[in-house]
């Protein structure tokens, strides 16, 4: 049986998005169609957002999706939009090697923070990212907007 060592690639390609499509639909249900994420990544992929593939020869192992961004809060920072590993080999280290390298970017990239988001329900993502050395500072709130539906008469 060959082994692999794990490489973290960029996604730069289409024929790249789609190898990741199976593992992304895991963390983002709702993203079933692989058509629908391809077409959601280039399209944020335009506005900065970058994701990175922990490889395994052809096996995406883990991924993380994210973006530089500045605020008058946070200043220059590197905000995580997406980050998952595979749910059979979650605890192998996958994760802690993503964020290694998203705390090294971050540095390169002028970032003075990493933040990200996760559910108040994901209690074993936050014991992770406690382990990984990021703080709870904040709440979220949230409020969808509906599309505003137009009469036409």
């Amino acid at each position: 049986m060959m082994t692999f060592t794990p490489d973290i690639q960029m996604v730069e390609e289409e024929a790249h998005a789609r190898r990741c499509h199976p593992l992304m639909v895991q963390l983002r249900p709702h993203l079933t169609s692989e058509d629908e994420f391809v077409s959601r990544w280039h399209r944020q992929s335009l506005d900065g957002y970058r994701l990175l593939a922990l490889h395994a020869g052809s096996n995406v192992l883990a991924l993380a999706g994210y973006r530089v961004q500045e605020n008058l809060v946070s200043g220059r920072h590197m905000y995580v939009d997406d980050l998952v590993t595979d749910a059979c080999l979650r605890g192998s280290g996958h994760g802690a090697e993503l964020m290694t390298r998203l705390k090294q970017d971050a540095r390169l990239l002028g970032c003075t923070k990493l933040l990200l988001d996760t559910p108040l329900s994901n209690a074993l993502g936050q014991r992770f990212y406690f382990r990984q050395g990021l703080l709870a500072t904040a709440l979220r709130f949230s409020l969808p907007i509906a599309a505003e539906v137009s009469l036409v008469s």
